[in-house]
């Protein structure tokens, strides 16, 4: 590929080659290659964070994932979502017979083995999912996780012609659109904050002539901030997860309160008798549903006690859920194997796998107790103020 194919953006006396790719595509591969080679860029940029890097070039990274700390150190929900996003990509990829991200690594590989520089520049994708789900509201994030399930089970073709069109800066734009309008902070964040910082990196990188290898969805967004000479957002504003709203805790808290308060006035009024029953009552109704929830994900039979004896706990200790009890000893007592770790992605997309592979188990263990558990405490709830 010759200079000349790649759109470029002169800044001051530096050219900036911005070289859009698809993910899984052949052609892709082969282009970044022969760019590298034919442009012999000063750096070459590449639309990855050193993690991302670390497992493209580690396969084997999942034989060492220690789940028990990802669970402890309430990283699960962000793991997850990266199954999710893996298993998607990994169909699309399985289509047209190359790994995805694979032209990313070879941008990598090709620019070490010609002695250039390399400079990562993308975000790290924890950074990205959790501001993601941080910034979108609670109402439009059922949505958004309903559509990330249901493209695990899509069955529709993609071939190298398709990916072909997807390169196409028209196309994409179109596409971008209509998804800012279902979803707009995940445009913002996945889209517009990441063109922002990889820019920003750029700017920094060294070289009067700088090949960035980056996803052509980011092409546009990303040749207008050159050009324009428009500052960029720092990484300090949109390189961090915003705090999570006080409100939530003060809700979680205050509901802890208001039990606590309804059943030492229960006490007070109508006995210790009465209130032992009122509490009897409370951690029964979110004990058995948690349990059955348990149930319902197939959990060992001592994570279905962990789940009844926890949950009265982690209801009223709002730092807690009782998904994470559960699956930590889950977790522990069936641990996956390392093949079931390996095919995770592809048992994600035949429902009857979810019960089979022990990780995805311990994903339903994770998930399937929660919203029970909200409705036990409902119920619950509900009892303790009519006794009042």
């Amino acid at each position: 590929m010759t200079i000349e194919a790649i759109p470029s953006v002169r800044v001051d006396d530096r050219e900036i080659l911005l070289l859009g790719t698809a993910h899984v595509s052949a052609e892709s591969v082969q282009q970044v290659e022969a760019a590298i080679r034919e442009t012999a860029p000063d750096c070459v940029c590449v639309e990855l964070d050193e993690k991302r890097l670390k497992a493209l070039s580690d396969p084997d990274a999942w034989k060492r994932l220690d789940l028990f700390t990802v669970i402890r150190q309430g990283q699960f929900s962000t793991l997850i979502a990266n199954i999710l996003l893996s298993s998607h990509q990994k169909r699309m990829g399985l289509q047209t017979g190359v790994k995805p991200g694979a032209e990313l690594h070879k941008a990598v590989t090709t620019a070490q083995e010609l002695g250039i520089p390399v400079v990562l520049v993308d975000r790290e994708i924890k950074t990205t999912l959790r501001r993601v789900w941080s910034l979108t509201p609670w109402w439009r994030r059922f949505k958004l996780a309903g559509g990330l399930l249901e493209s695990i089970f899509e069955t529709e073709k993609v071939t190298e012609e398709d990916l072909g069109n997807l390169r196409e800066q028209d196309t994409l734009s179109s596409m971008m659109d209509e998804m800012g309008k279902e979803f707009p902070e995940v445009r913002q964040v996945m889209l517009d904050e990441r063109d922002h910082f990889m820019v920003g990196r750029i700017r920094q990188a060294p070289g009067k002539r700088v090949l960035a290898v980056i996803g052509a969805g980011h092409r546009q967004g990303m040749t207008r901030l050159l050009e324009t000479g428009q500052a960029t957002r720092s990484e300090a504003e949109i390189g961090v997860v915003p705090a999570a709203s006080k409100i939530w805790a003060w809700l979680g808290w205050g509901t802890t309160a208001v039990i606590l308060a309804a059943l030492v006035w229960i006490g007070f009024d109508k006995g210790a008798a009465q209130m032992g029953q009122s509490a009897l009552i409370w951690a029964l109704s979110t004990a058995i549903p948690a349990a059955l929830g348990t149930l319902l994900a197939f959990g060992h039979p001592l994570t279905i006690l962990a789940a009844f004896l926890s949950a009265p706990i982690t209801t009223l200790v709002p730092v807690l859920g009782v998904g994470h009890v559960t699956a930590l000893v889950q977790t522990w007592l069936v641990p996956p194997r390392v093949e079931e770790m390996e095919d995770v992605t592809d048992d994600l997309s035949h429902f009857r796998k979810w019960w089979s592979n022990r990780l995805l188990r311990i994903v339903l263990c994770f998930l399937l107790p929660g919203l029970p558990t909200t409705i036990g405490m409902a119920l619950g709830g509900w009892h303790l103020f009519k006794n009042i």
